[in-house]
């Protein structure tokens, strides 16, 4: 293992004091994130502070620390092997190194303030793209080789997850986040660069493609006639601003699919895979996804090529197994890609890394190799021979496709991170490390090879190794302590588990002899253990700390062989640190029965032990042999150092003081840590910042920043006996750092072996006694375990044997204590049960005296028990008298008045809560009602009639009426006025006329007033006479006045029932009285007649009077009343008093006489006739023989009285029943009129409810109207607000179209200088070489012309890049180049000079040549950036047109929409009340016909109509008599007309022959000249004349030529030798111009040379502006001289063919 020295002063090692210094011996580090190659056989990859390359052949590791802490975004680029990373801190910082060398090549310092998400570089060119986090989320491209920033873009809130560049151009990105993918295009223009984002549109999550319809564009092919427009779902919702644009319902939006990996093909394409399991691609062009489809193969037993785990090995049955499970599960998700020439590999979630040969949509893929963890990573090496497989553990395989080899695990990855670290003794050879997961490691300290590793599968909390033997003990959550074996370090095994207790072990300690491992868990318990595997490890005993122990340390003296510890509490009632130390003499290993107590709690004699409190609470403590305490502040970082001194008793709580205390750089809460000769003393906190401190001055001696806050700092730290090495392991970093210290002083080596060698020397023979038992003990298992357990816990197992089960009887009615329930006893469990079993042995005959006692106490209770039922109920005690445990019984009372006390108080809150709802809803619906909802039943039907609940309106309303009302007023009496004036000033229409008109106008408006105002409302009490006309309602306030007055109307139609239906209502109330004065007189009837029949008593339901509703009756309650004792009182003396009253009523002896004499009456009615019984005469007893003369004379009377009496009784019922009958019948008749009335009642209220439901159609219908242009103007809006952002970009796209072009335009002119300067080189070549002969000349030429043959690139058929040699690049751009340079230095050699050709000249010929060369290429590159510019500009045209498009677009929908609102204005929804006889439709099937061609028409245009068609009607008979004499004049003009038609067909001949003759100028002269020969003679002698004098002007100017042509050819001689001394000049001239040309770059002359540019750039404009005026007037004098000849054609008379 090397570690690299790092540039920039920040190394791997720090010199501070003291002459030493610590450097990083080797680091060990995992990682789940991105590892990538370097170079072909090193891979690399960061881990907390530091970058692993690891040699895949070698495994050799190099290590590169990043100097200001964690390791943020990282990035490799194994094609220029380098790799990039960021810094985690304020402003952060991307370091460039390159491998081998691990030099730094760049540092970019960007804009990003907190943090660097991602990196990635480029596979063509120096480029770098990095995505910062939070607050920027700015995507930036650097030429990292240059160090500049080409261009930068933010997009706030996008965290992306993935970036990578396309392999064939890096003018192009992929960015994925959760939810999308964009692809981002690098626009070049010259030196400037641009990143234009375009968003790949992704399937949904079941994989259908999502159909992108544009909400915010209206569709003109949706029309609605009758609901108006249909506006888009933005402008419905009342969005105007840019949400608008992009809204969409929560519906209607559905999730697309969540990208995981992406990765480029060789034809610029993505493949990309998703959480959903669906296999896409993207095609970058259109931006479209297409879902692939697995295509099963042919042969469905085609074996795998390769795999991890070897299935040849498995059985038949397990390998039908794993398929069988492996095509059951879930559908695999991808995670990782890589792209090869052999196909695309890819893998996941299942483990396997697959590949797919993709043709079309389908794919066919085979599975490579199986690793059993889910595969987050693919990387192929920058040859694509090998390929690299990463775990989301962070194991790294290395596999090669081409070879048929095995897979190499190149890491072996722990399952969670580091845990702690300690040295194997002696400490200069192994190391141990424990991670959370269970795991144990063992590594070599030379170098950092891992050499083997353990699993202990459970979830560690401690670890340290063993000084007196190669033991290692693992502590666990579960209170496991695990001992483990490590004598042979290639096979670690456990060899023994103590389950100490249920709580987890936070601390494990060993002393420094090798005696004791002190073991802190939680809730303050230390246990002491024997750390001999000799002893078994033996559980020694252990005790309770006060509260919960946050540190121990332990000093050993040699001599007297006694261990002290010190345990650090921190109490919580005092905030203060609480020291107490305890001592471990020998005899606890000796005679440990005598130093623990039964339950195992060691005895405080024997511990002896003291308690320090400290005036700070403290996070970590340390303890020296001279009680020097070296503490870490928890509240500040401060270092205290505290004496302790001799305590005179246990009870002295006095406060010590710090004697020194030192400032920390670190973070609280610290840790410390003492070396083991006691010289340096290490603090660690969560900055990850090692301080090694002098343990006498707390100087600070060295500091290595090893872990970072990003990784929650250290964890742990060890020293090695030998004092050469520390351990330092992260806590949440995956790191483990080995550090050597480098001393210089003599004094210190001599110091640490000294105390190495001393420790040695008491260890050496402990350590070779105990390394023997230790390798003769059976690795552990659940066996062993029962085996070696100690004869407590045989006991207590054959205990637990004998007694499985608890059992309750009545001779033990108890359960038995020694019972346990749990298969794995822990430690003081089973000391507690021994102890138990101790106590029940020596309390047996007490227990057995017990037992009787309580035996003879249940049988007497059982006997008083019994004669309790016996005895009378007044005398019965309860149940719970008997029961002799008091303080249970008040117990159990207390807890049922509190249960019952909470369900009162629940029962009270609920009831609070349904009073409150009741309140509101009795304030919302009955008190806020003016007129209460109440309905009316009939007596004898099942009907009844409500009312209409009404509220109050309130001042508001009623203010808003009176103002509508007030309104309308005013517009009736203008629209009057108006009326009247304009009838006053139409006076057309006679005044009788107008009279009949008048007359009938009121008829008119009778019969069409209900139909056109839509409603029968002014039938039922409103007034329509206030309402707008329906064809007027065209303003929004018109709109809200109509509604305001509708519902005044449905209120008043509302009220005029209600008044109808209180009328009824008092009506029903009077016959129910009625009726019940009359049922008092039929119940006496009743009485009387003692008839079985019940008299039907009418009564108003709840319904009729809903206020009864409100009262809650005594007789509704069900339960029982609940009364307080105070009500109860009150109840029972008011019952006694009445009681009393009724008594004293009864007592009255008035009372009484009264009652037995007359009944309680003073005087009999005729009622009680029917009652009136005659009595016998005393001797009716007597048999009537007996009877005398008076006795008979009385029974006569008597039998005459009865009679009578009989008589009358029957003539008073008939006349009852005679009664009864007519009252009957008048109670049914007054009943069933009533009845009738509500029916009536009841049409009243549908008619009401009829003509409601008209007016609320309005309404609703209003409502619509409002709602729809309240939409539009929303709309209107929202188009105005895009229309205006789009000319906004319209202004921003033209600036930028026309920078470029001027860019573009300037660039051209530079291309044309240099093309034009290339060619002059060429055309001056000859003049340059004019003093060498012509021959010569000419060969020079030719081989000035020649060129190398380009370098052709060499297809290497058998490599296995996908993506081949790319195009464009900088590097082939570069090699090119020089091959070009490496090929014309070639052909400089003089042995390529012509024969006869001097030196010297070829040497100018060679310096003119190359100049040529470079001039050709910078030209070539001048084109290509020329194109790449042009390409630029048209972007931003096309650009620039689109935007265009969409503002003509915008427009377009501004106008549609303005004439759709235009024609919803004027296009009224008119509501019309018409009979079925003014509906002439054709009849349909339907019930209701199809009113959409249907036409509304007046009336008096039918009638207008039918009187149009009679008219019609008559004419058309008199027309055609007419044309019946008419046609008798047809043949008379016959015979003209075939006259005529003659007489035209000669004149148009005649005309044919006129216009067909050709009338030259001599015609016309002939014509026109009287003397026609005269004129003739005269032209010809001035013709004559003229050709005289023409033939001597041509003589003379045939000299003048002559001498012209003589002068020329003396001027060409003068031209040719001054062109010969110009030539001469030139080549002078060009050597000074060379010259001046090495000044001018030399020299700062730019700004001379860019005012020289500006005024030959002006130049060249003013001659462009002249060029093009020239043109114009060029193009004007075409037209004139086009006008002047069209004038002069116009001259010349033209005859045309005419036809008739």
């Amino acid at each position: 293992m090397q570690s690299e020295a790092e540039n920039g002063g920040d190394s791997g090692r720090r010199r501070l004091a003291g002459g030493a210094d610590l450097e990083v011996r080797w680091v060990q580090g995992f990682t789940n994130r991105n590892v990538g190659f370097v170079n072909n056989k090193t891979i690399c990859y960061p881990s907390g502070n530091y970058i692993l390359f690891v040699d895949i052949e070698t495994k050799k590791k190099t290590v590169l620390k990043c100097k200001n802490g964690h390791v943020g975004a990282f990035a490799v680029n194994g094609n220029s092997q380098v790799v990039a990373f960021s810094d985690q801190k304020l402003h952060p910082v991307i370091y460039i190194y390159t491998f081998p060398g691990l030099v730094k090549r760049s540092e970019i310092k960007g804009q990003a303030q907190l943090d660097y998400s991602l990196l990635a570089f480029s596979y063509t060119g120096p480029y770098l793209a990095s995505y910062s986090s939070v607050p920027e989320f700015a995507l930036s491209v650097w030429d990292w080789q240059e160090n500049i920033l080409l261009c930068s873009k933010s997009q706030p809130g996008v965290k992306v997850t993935s970036m990578s560049f396309n392999p064939m151009s890096w003018h192009q990105l992929c960015l994925s986040t959760e939810s999308s993918l964009t692809i981002w295009n690098i626009e070049r223009n010259d030196q400037e660069h641009h990143l234009k984002s375009k968003p790949v549109r992704l399937p949904t999550e079941d994989g259908s493609l999502m159909y992108n319809q544009d909400v915010f564009f209206s569709h003109p092919d949706i029309q609605d006639l009758y609901y108006g427009p249909v506006l888009p779902i933005s402008a419905i919702a009342g969005l105007a601003g840019d949400e608008a644009e992009t809204f969409r319902p929560k519906d209607d939006i559905q999730p697309s699919v969540h990208p995981t990996i992406h990765c480029w093909t060789a034809t610029s394409d993505l493949y990309m895979g998703c959480e959903e399991g669906h296999f896409l691609a993207v095609n970058i062009e259109t931006l479209k996804t297409s879902r692939l489809h697995h295509k099963p193969p042919q042969d469905p037993k085609e074996q795998r090529r390769t795999t991890f785990r070897s299935l040849s090995l498995l059985s038949e049955d397990a390998f039908q197994k794993e398929e069988h499970k492996r095509k059951g599960t879930q559908k695999p998700v991808l995670l990782a890609m890589a792209y090869h020439k052999d196909g695309l590999y890819a893998a996941g979630s299942d483990g396997i890394v697959h590949c797919y040969q993709i043709k079309g949509t389908h794919y066919q893929m085979e599975d490579c190799l199986d690793v059993s963890e889910p595969i987050t990573s693919l990387v192929f090496s920058p040859d694509y021979n090998t390929l690299l497989v990463e775990t989301d553990k962070g194991s790294v395989y290395v596999y090669k496709p081409s070879q048929n080899e095995e897979v190499i695990k190149l890491l072996d990855a722990c399952n969670d991170h580091f845990l702690s670290a300690d040295f194997l003794t002696p400490g200069n050879k192994y190391c141990v490390s424990a991670a959370i997961s269970g795991e144990v490691h063992v590594w070599l300290l030379e170098d950092g090879t891992c050499i083997s590793k353990l699993c202990l599968n459970t979830q560690a909390t401690a670890m340290v190794c063993c000084p007196s033997s190669y033991s290692v003990a693992v502590g666990t959550k579960v209170g496991h302590v695990y001992f483990i074996d490590v004598t042979k370090v290639e096979t670690p095994r456990v060899v023994h588990r103590v389950l100490l207790s249920n709580l987890p072990v936070h601390h494990l300690l060993y002393d420094q002899g090798g005696q004791y491992l002190i073991t802190g868990a939680a809730e303050g318990h230390i246990f002491i253990l024997d750390a001999r595997p000799s002893k078994l490890f033996q559980v020694l005993g252990y005790l309770v700390m006060s509260s919960a122990v946050l540190g121990l340390s332990a000093i050993y003296d040699v001599d007297s062989e006694l261990v002290e510890v010190m345990a650090l509490l921190c109490p919580p009632e005092t905030k203060r640190a609480r020291l107490e130390i305890f001592c471990l003499p020998s005899a606890i290993t000796i005679d440990n029965d005598e130093c623990i107590d039964e339950r195992g709690l060691l005895k405080n004699s024997v511990i002896q032990k003291h308690q320090y409190e400290l005036e700070y609470p403290l996070s970590s403590a340390v303890r020296q042999k001279d009680d020097i305490v070296y503490g870490y502040c928890n509240h500040a970082p401060f270092i205290c150092k505290y004496h302790l001194t001799k305590k005179k008793t246990w009870r002295d709580m006095s406060i010590i003081l710090s004697e020194k205390k030192i400032p920390s750089n670190q973070f609280v809460p610290g840790f410390l840590h003492l070396s083991p000769n006691s010289q340096q003393l290490a603090s660690v906190a969560k900055d990850g910042v090692l301080f090694i401190h002098d343990a006498v001055t707390l100087e600070t001696v060295a500091r290595e920043h090893c872990h970072s806050y990003q990784g929650e700092g250290i964890g742990s730290l060890a020293f090695s006996l030998t004092g050469q090495f520390i351990l330092v392991s992260g806590v949440d970093d995956g790191t483990l750092v080995c550090l050597k210290w480098n001393r210089t002083g003599e004094d210190e080596i001599k110091e640490a072996t000294a105390h190495w060698q001393l420790i040695l020397t008491v260890l050496n023979n402990s350590i070779y006694n105990e390394n023997i038992v230790l390798k003769s003990m059976a690795e552990w298992n659940f066996a062993s375990e029962s085996q070696l357990e100690s004869p407590l816990e045989m006991e207590s197992q054959e205990t637990l044997q004998r007694k499985p089960k608890v059992e309750v009887t009545d001779e033990d009615s108890y359960p038995d204590l020694n019972v346990a329930s749990t298969d794995e006893m822990t430690w003081i469990s089973q000391k507690a049960q021994k102890a138990i079993k101790k106590e029940v042995q020596k309390f047996a005959d007490k227990r057995k005296e017990l037992k009787k006692g309580i035996k003879k106490l249940r049988k007497t209770i059982q006997e008083m028990m019994y004669e309790n039922e016996q005895v009378p109920d007044i005398e019965k005690l309860d149940q719970q008298e008997f029961n002799l445990d008091i303080e249970e019984q008040e117990r159990l009372h207390m807890e049922s008045e509190q249960e019952v006390a909470r369900v009162r108080k629940e029962i009270e809150m609920e009831n609070l809560a349904k009073c409150y709802l009741r309140d509101i809803i009795k304030t919302e619906c009955w008190d806020s009602m003016s007129i209460k909802g109440r309905a009316i039943k009939c007596f004898h039907a099942p009907y009844k009639v409500t009312n209409y609940p009404m509220k109050k309106r309130s001042e508001e309303e009623l203010e808003t009426l009176e103002r509508v009302l007030q309104l309308k007023k005013i517009e009736s009496a203008d629209l009057k006025i108006r009326k009247e004036i304009v009838e006053f000033q139409a006076q057309a229409v006679p005044p009788k006329e107008e009279g009949e008109k008048v007359e009938e106008e009121p008829v008119t408006d009778e019969s069409t007033s209900n139909s056109l105002i839509g409603s029968l409302s002014a039938q039922y009490g409103g007034d329509t006479s206030i309402l707008y006309y329906q064809m007027d309602l065209h303003t929004r306030e018109e709109k809200i006045n109509q509604i305001i007055l509708l519902q005044d109307i449905i209120y008043t139609v509302k009220t005029a029932f209600n008044k109808e239906f209180d009328t009824v209502a008092r009506q029903k109330e009077q016959e129910i009285a009625r009726v019940k004065e009359r049922n008092l007189r039929i119940q006496e009837i009743v009485e009387q007649l003692e008839l079985q029949e019940e008299v039907w008593e009418p009564a108003l339901t709840d319904d009729e009077i809903p206020k009864r509703a409100l009262t809650v009756q005594d007789s509704e309650i069900k339960v029982e009343k609940y009364l307080t004792p105070e009500q109860k009182a009150k109840a029972e003396a008011m019952a006694k008093i009445e009681m009393e009253r009724r008594l004293a009523a009864l007592d009255s002896a008035r009372q009484r006489a009264l009652y037995d004499m007359m009944g309680g009456v003073l005087e009999v009615k005729k009622e009680d006739i029917l009652k009136i019984e005659i009595p016998p005469p005393p001797f009716i007893s007597k048999p009537d023989a007996l009877w005398n003369e008076e006795e008979k004379k009385v029974f006569k009377e008597y039998e005459k009285k009865v009679k009578e009496l009989n008589e009358e009784r029957e003539k008073y019922r008939k006349t009852l029943e005679t009664e009864l009958k007519k009252l009957q019948t008048s109670i049914q008749e007054t009943t069933q009129t009533f009845d009738d009335t509500v029916s009536k009642l009841f049409e009243r209220k549908v008619k009401s409810e009829m003509v409601i439901y008209q007016e609320e159609l309005k309404i609703n219908n209003l409502l619509y109207s409002l709602l729809l242009d309240e939409e539009l103007s929303t709309r209107e809006a929202g188009l105005n607000h895009f229309l205006e952002k789009k000319r906004k970009e319209k202004l921003s796209t033209a600036e930028a179209v026309q920078t470029a072009r001027a860019q573009v335009d300037a660039y051209r002119e530079t291309y044309d200088n240099l093309a034009a300067e290339d060619k002059i080189l060429e055309r001056g070549f000859r003049k340059e070489f004019s003093d060498v002969p012509a021959h010569h000349v000419d060969h020079l030429f030719k081989l000035y012309k020649r060129r190398p043959r380009a370098q052709k690139i060499k297809m290497h058929l058998d490599t296995a890049n996908p993506y081949g040699d790319r195009p464009g690049s900088a590097r082939a751009y570069k090699e090119a180049l020089a091959h070009l340079m490496k090929a014309i230095d070639e052909m400089d050699d003089p042995e390529n000079m012509p024969e006869g050709l001097d030196l010297p000249v070829w040497e100018r010929f060679c310096l003119a040549r190359r100049t040529k060369v470079e001039s050709e290429q910078l030209v070539k590159r001048k084109a290509l950036t020329l194109a790449e510019m042009q390409a630029f500009l048209q972007k931003r045209m096309d650009d620039d047109e689109k935007i265009r498009m969409d503002i003509d677009k915008i427009l377009n929908e501004l106008n549609m929409l303005r004439e759709e609102k235009m024609r919803f204005q004027l296009d009224l929804n008119i509501q019309f009340l018409l009979k079925q006889g003014q509906v002439e439709l054709e009849s349909a099937a339907e019930l209701i016909p199809d009113y959409t061609d249907a036409i509304l028409i007046h009336k008096s245009v039918i009638e207008e109509l039918n009187c149009t068609i009679r008219a019609q009607g008559e004419k058309k008979i008199a027309s055609m008599v007419e044309s019946k004499d008419f046609s008798k004049g047809i043949f008379q003009l016959e015979w003209e007309h075939k006259k005529m038609k003659m007489l035209m067909e000669d004149l148009n001949q005649r005309a044919r022959d006129i216009q067909k003759l050709h009338v030259s100028r001599d015609r016309q002269l002939f014509l026109s000249v009287l003397n026609y020969d005269s004129r003739i003679t005269q032209q010809v002698s001035v013709m004559e004349q003229t050709l005289g004098v023409m033939d001597k002007l041509h003589k003379k100017k045939v000299k003048n030529r002559q001498k012209v042509f003589k002068d020329m050819e003396k001027r060409i001689c003068l031209k040719e030798q001054a062109n010969h001394r110009l030539s001469q000049e030139l080549q002078e001239m060009l050597v000074s111009v060379s010259e001046r040309r090495h000044i001018f770059e030399a020299a700062d002359t730019q700004l001379a040379s860019e005012k020289a540019a500006k005024e030959h750039y002006q130049d060249i404009v003013q001659r462009r502006q002249l060029v093009d005026l020239a043109k114009e007037q060029a193009q004007e004098i075409s037209i004139l001289q086009a006008e002047v000849e069209r004038l002069r054609m116009r001259t010349f008379p033209a005859l045309f063919e005419m036809e008739y």
